[in-house]
């Protein structure tokens, strides 16, 4: 249960503290007084979007923060210890925000607003003036039905199966896009290997063919300056070679007289042999000089082939090279595309039976919950004054062209939800054949319909808060007194927390709440004010007669009250 609200700096609100109890909770007050800033605040606590609109003028930051007592709640235990928020009983959740950011709270540790919006939807069911609206859409009923828990277990094999499904349809998508391009563009990369194949890449030719290049285009130059070399350590007038042994041997005459000269002969007679080894690798080399200019011709040709295929596919030659290998495969694989095909059919045809054993048990335990609601809201709604009232949940497969599998011979559609189209259907009149509930459910109808779901619902989920804000919508008289009674027994099972304009419906309250605007020098504020009985008797008096208050409608008050109290 919710056991306290504060608010602070929120739209209207300077500061309000209000503790709520167990049971009915009604809150009630003027048009405009404020009580769907209430809700708005307690919205905003279970982690719906919140704009910097909602801050006071003149504030810093608007606060709102509820403190829940949630019993044992092992599920709950695991979300927070996964977010690493210490788990208790109690749990305090507090929402700031600020104009430039907004920030959440569980326990006085910072959270995600999605994690306290996952724990806001374990602890409180808020249902808003316009959740009516939900009923009316078709497309809003399936959900209705897989929020009972017996349904959830189903729902989630079936899921399981249906994303193995859907990632076999992927793969088998992915394949015949891939042979429609390749067959687009078969014809271009058949030319492209063969030229690839034809042109014969290295990886490391373009380095050869530089070099192999380089020494034929400068043989020449070569030759002449081997040859000067040679002349130089060979001359026959001159020879570098019989200067450095005549400096040798008369080095080795001084060294033995004067020892300082012996460093100069060793590098003299290294200097020697090296120049000798010189003069003799250019005389060697001479001879492998080749002069061929056809040769170097042929390089150049195929330096510029290579730089054609270079230019033309904007690779380089190891690039050229994996694009090959890359073309070739895909060529090959086009080639066994049909194989391919066949083999994720067969395994999508096997899926299509795994599948279709999942929808079916879904679709017949949705029949199942859809049967048990029917008679539920029946029993509901002739508690709520539809004596006559007949409701029935339509449970139907969704037929498709081009659905996954198939019943009963009929391609049926699958989506992530299941293959089902659930509609709902009413008559409130005897004699009448229940029809779309969008098409003949008044407001006031709707409303009790949407009390009927929220207690099957309530005692199913067992949810501590069940939150109304104005349920009671084109109801009065008789029937809200009706309404008012089953919002009272379904406070047995949970706490309720509710906004009424409605006398019989405040008059069944555990706990009445007044809300109220003043104003306080030049301000306008908003305030809640719990009421004792005798408060009670007077406000749902005011609620019958209005501002004055007279003495029979205080007498109606009270029987009202003392007649709810003594019926439950």
């Amino acid at each position: 249960m919710i056991k306290s609200l504060y608010i602070k700096d929120f739209a209207l609100i300077d500061e309000l503290d209000v503790q709520f109890e167990h049971g009915l909770n009604i809150m009630t007050g003027q048009t405009g007084a404020g009580k769907s800033i209430i809700i708005g605040a307690l919205n905003m606590i279970l982690g719906e979007r919140a704009d910097t609109d909602v801050i006071r003028q003149g504030a810093d930051k608007a606060i709102a923060e509820a403190t829940i007592h949630t019993g044992k709640n092992e599920l709950l235990e695991s979300l927070l210890t996964e977010n690493a928020v210490d788990y208790s009983e109690e749990l305090i959740l507090r929402r700031e925000i600020r104009q430039s950011a907004s920030r959440a709270f569980i326990n006085d540790t910072p959270v995600n607003i999605s994690v306290l919006k996952e724990v806001g939807d374990q602890l409180v069911d808020l249902h808003g003036q316009h959740d009516h609206q939900m009923l009316l859409k078709d497309e809003n009923h399936l959900g209705v039905i897989d929020q009972f828990d017996s349904v959830q277990p189903i729902l989630e094999e079936y899921q399981k199966e249906y994303y193995n499904m859907s990632s076999l349809q992927k793969e088998m998508r992915d394949l015949l896009r891939r042979e429609k391009e390749l067959k687009e563009k078969t014809e271009l990369y058949q030319f492209q290997v063969k030229e690839l194949e034809t042109a014969q890449l290295n990886t490391d030719e373009e380095v050869e063919l530089e070099s192999e290049m380089n020494l034929l285009d400068n043989a020449e130059d070569l030759d002449q300056k081997a040859s000067a070399i040679s002349d130089i350590g060979n001359g026959d007038d001159v020879s570098l070679i019989e200067m450095l042994n005549t400096i040798k041997l008369n080095l080795e005459d001084m060294a033995r007289i004067e020892p300082e000269f012996q460093s100069y002969l060793e590098e003299v007679t290294t200097a020697r042999i090296s120049i000798q080894e010189a003069v003799q690798f250019a005389e060697r080399y001479r001879d492998r000089i080749e002069f061929n200019p056809k040769r170097l011709e042929t390089l150049r040709q195929r330096q510029s082939e290579l730089n054609r295929l270079q230019k033309k596919y904007q690779r380089n030659i190891p690039e050229l090279i994996s694009y090959y290998n890359e073309i070739k495969a895909e060529l090959s694989i086009a080639e066994n595309f049909d194989l391919e095909i066949e083999r994720i059919q067969k395994k999508i045809d096997a899926q299509a039976e795994v599948l279709k054993a999942k929808s079916v048990k879904l679709h017949n335990h949705r029949v199942s919950v859809g049967n048990q609601l029917s008679d539920d809201i029946v029993a509901a709604l002739k508690n709520l004054g539809i004596e006559n009232g007949q409701f029935r949940v339509d449970v139907n497969w969704m037929k498709s062209d081009k659905g996954w599998i198939s019943v009963d011979g009929a391609p049926i559609d699958c989506t992530v939800d299941g293959c089902d189209d659930v509609r709902f259907y009413i008559s409130t009149n005897k004699g009448e054949e229940p029809k779309p509930l969008a098409k003949i459910a008044s407001g006031g109808e709707i409303s009790r319909v949407m009390l009927s779901l929220k207690s099957i619902l309530a005692k199913e989920h067992h949810l501590p808060v069940m939150i109304f804000d104005e349920i009671d919508t084109g109801i009065s008289g008789n029937i809200s007194e009706k309404v008012g009674r089953e919002m009272r027994k379904l406070s047995e099972y949970c706490q309720i927390v509710a906004i009424t304009h409605q006398p019989q419906i405040a008059s069944q309250a555990h706990k009445h709440y007044r809300v109220e605007k003043i104003e306080e020098g030049d301000r306008t504020i908003t305030r809640i004010v719990s009421l004792s009985d005798e408060e009670h008797i007077r406000e749902v008096a005011s609620l019958m007669s209005g501002e004055e208050i007279t003495d029979s409608a205080l007498i109606s008050a009270r029987e009202l009250i003392d007649r709810g109290s003594m019926k439950n």
